[in-house]
């Protein structure tokens, strides 16, 4: 059980592989011991971590029906024990995308906003330009990975069982399944959600959160923490404004009354409209030096 946000994440599985099994969000059910992880950890970069999670008794706390100062406390603790210990891991991660180049990038939305639509698109238009690889986060089925995979990615299907977001855990544990290419992109598509995933840094370079214009133009103002955490707001589906009650306009002012730094870019990943402003964006924050080594290789193709 998840101290932080309630959801249960006793069930983690990457591609169907049952290798990490979490009790709560950044710690393995074992038997108290530390140890370290894969590619993610070498060289000085990596983590080691304690397995000693919280035990049954300050667990049940949370079943009390008459909580006490002192539970009321305890819950508190461990709250912040959790995120602490993700924020750890996620510095690790986001230290180790800085030295291999990597752009990472947290993409957040309710289900059903199109997420899984722009990756495809994205991944297509840009195939031999931007290398993407993908880490794909849902509660169950391979759905979207299926779909990222048909698309030409390399992609890791992440399923939280009752776990409503990922967490950097998580994307450590994901990311030692991908070959990531140096001077790449990593799109690491969270669980539909827009309330858990904004408290769980995942160590990426950026945060872009989708709404689509069937959802309502007022969900800035809705859920607040996760506009004010995003650098970037993709409005989406924006060929069935026709069809449906959306201002753009005012969710674009109700986003920026939360976060008045936020950039926005409205889109359909249907039609293709406003996707080139998306992808100039994501090339602009790949490494440059990533650009000019890609540069030269084809223009020495072309020679």
């Amino acid at each position: 059980m998840c101290t932080t946000c309630g959801c249960g994440s006793d069930a983690v599985t990457f591609d169907g592989d049952h290798a990490h099994s979490h009790d709560g969000h950044n710690a393995h059910s074992h038997d108290g011991h530390d140890h370290s992880h894969g590619p993610l950890h070498a060289n000085g970069t990596g983590h080691s971590h304690d397995h000693g999670h919280a035990s049954i008794g300050e667990h049940g706390a949370h079943h009390h029906h008459h909580d006490t100062p002192a539970d009321q406390t305890r819950t508190i603790s461990l709250e912040q024990d959790v995120l602490a210990k993700n924020q750890l891991l996620a510095e690790r991660n986001r230290g180790w995308f800085a030295g291999r180049e990597v752009f990472a990038v947290n993409l957040m939305s309710s289900p059903g906003s199109g997420k899984t639509s722009i990756l495809e698109r994205t991944i297509r238009d840009l195939a031999g330009d931007v290398p993407i690889s993908v880490l794909e986060g849902d509660q169950a089925t391979s759905a979207d990975a299926d779909r990222i995979r048909a698309a030409g990615a390399a992609v890791v299907q992440i399923n939280t069982g009752t776990g409503c977001h990922l967490d950097a855990h998580m994307v450590t544990h994901g990311v030692e399944r991908l070959n990531l290419p140096r001077g790449s992109a990593l799109m690491i598509e969270n669980v539909g959600n827009l309330v858990c995933p904004a408290l769980f840094d995942l160590g990426e370079g950026a945060r872009v959160v989708v709404v689509s214009v069937t959802e309502g133009d007022d969900k800035p103002l809705k859920y607040p923490h996760m506009f004010r955490t995003g650098e970037m707001l993709l409005i989406n589906k924006i060929d069935l404004l026709p069809y449906v009650r959306f201002d753009v306009a005012r969710c674009i002012d109700h986003a920026r009354r939360i976060n008045p730094d936020i950039e926005v870019l409205t889109l359909s990943a249907e039609t293709g409209e406003g996707m080139a402003a998306w992808y100039d964006w994501l090339r602009a924050h790949l490494p440059s030096s990533a650009i000019r080594e890609r540069s030269s290789q084809r223009d020495a193709a072309v020679l």
